[in-house]
């Protein structure tokens, strides 16, 4: 049920997205998802690719710094209260929620979010206890 994501620290400078996503690119790395976060000076790109471990290696090559992170991926009915409920759940059984984001493609009738949690194991847990279909890696790698 987790799912690999690479975070890239860099510079906020005009450039330095356009420089990763040309690399990637280039070791035909494909982008699923992705979030950035920025202040004035630096921000936190962070992706979930086709190949995350061929991805961190290729832009650790070329000067960045990469961590990898274990996130979820979880359909959410696309209606009105649909992440309500997914986030109800966590809150009953005090899961944190570090940060979330949409992926871009619709999973049936569902949105797709990606979720990074506090306690990962205990998350995922509660939302299959619940119901809450959550995706492989494989399977959003691929879509």
């Amino acid at each position: 049920m987790k799912v690999e994501q690479i975070s890239i620290f860099i510079e906020n400078k005009s450039g330095r997205l356009a420089e990763i996503t040309r690399i990637l690119g280039e070791s035909t790395i494909n982008i699923r998802a992705l979030s950035l976060a920025d202040t004035s000076d630096f921000g936190i790109l962070r992706l979930i690719v086709n190949d995350g471990k061929t991805a961190a290696a290729v832009l650790k090559e070329q000067g960045f710094t990469v961590s990898m992170t274990e996130v979820v991926a979880v359909e959410v009915p696309d209606r009105p209260g649909g992440l309500s409920a997914i986030l109800q759940t966590l809150d009953r059984e005090l899961i944190n929620v570090e940060y979330m984001y949409a992926f871009v493609e619709r999973c049936g009738g569902n949105a797709v979010i990606i979720f990074r949690f506090d306690e990962t194991d205990k998350a995922i847990a509660a939302l299959t206890e619940e119901n809450f279909n959550m995706l492989e890696g494989s399977r959003l790698y691929n879509m």
